[in-house]
């Protein structure tokens, strides 16, 4: 499914990022921080709003909000550009539908093989019984 520019309707908002990184991480802005308001899209479609929805429900916000963070670069550029992508991959993922199952049945060389390990397994338990000294 080809998705719309989304563009003009993600918000960036930047923070100190975490984590070791010295005065760079002390100093600069670099965390990107993704907003994107998925209930009022206006380059959404009704049907797809609602399957983003239902499968993103753990990454949006009691507001109907997807938020995305990244912060492992050393610049806020990279950071967005990242952020971004990771944006429109989840997407992606969200719309492709999954490969249909086929049900198949395992080969009779697989069953025979199956049967026999199961026969030299209960072989070995049976060697380290104790024996009756009849």
């Amino acid at each position: 499914m080809k998705l719309p520019d989304l563009s003009p309707e993600i918000r960036y908002q930047f923070a100190r990022s975490g984590g070791a990184g010295g005065q760079n991480v002390n100093k600069v802005a670099t965390k990107a921080e993704l907003r994107f308001d998925l209930q009022n899209s206006t380059l959404l479609t009704d049907e797809q709003k609602a399957v983003l929805a239902q499968k993103l429900t753990t990454k949006l916000t009691t507001d109907g909000e997807l938020v995305l963070t990244h912060q492992t670069e050393r610049t806020q550029l990279a950071n967005r550009d990242k952020v971004t992508t990771k944006f429109y991959q989840l997407l992606q993922k969200a719309f492709e539908q999954p490969k249909a199952r086929r049900a198949t049945k395992p080969s009779k060389a697989a069953v025979a093989e199956r049967i026999s390990e199961k026969k030299r397994k209960g072989d070995v338990k049976a060697t380290r019984r104790r024996v009756d000294p009849d």
